[in-house]
């Protein structure tokens, strides 16, 4: 079995890469940012680290959201509609809960296919 790590570091990775799936760590925002701009920043760090994995976002599998309150689910909608665009969407799963930080609005761990 051979993994490859993304930006690895003592307590993670960014990135694993094992056989033809990707897995994300998650993926966070500037600290104390709006939800739109946490989550544009967060969507940015995931289509770069999916392009170094050999991947991209039409080839997502799956999506866990962790929003800090359920209050800006709609607004976090806003900015990852226009990002999938009606297409590829993955299968996806969004909760609240309590993040690393007070300033983390927003979340965001993919699964992804590569070739």
């Amino acid at each position: 079995m051979t993994l490859t790590r993304i930006e690895s570091g003592p307590r993670m990775s960014q990135a694993v890469i094992h056989g033809n799936t990707v897995y994300l760590a998650g993926q966070v925002g500037a600290p104390g940012e709006s939800v739109t701009v946490q989550t544009k920043e967060i969507l940015a760090s995931i289509e770069r680290l999916l392009a170094e994995a050999g991947s991209d976002k039409s080839k997502l599998i799956s999506a866990t959201i962790w929003l800090a309150d359920m209050a800006d689910f709609a607004e976090m909608n806003a900015v990852w509609d226009a990002w999938i665009d009606g297409k590829d969407a993955p299968a996806r799963a969004t909760g609240e809960a309590k993040l690393a930080t007070p300033d983390y609005k927003v979340e965001i761990i993919v699964i992804a296919a590569r070739d």
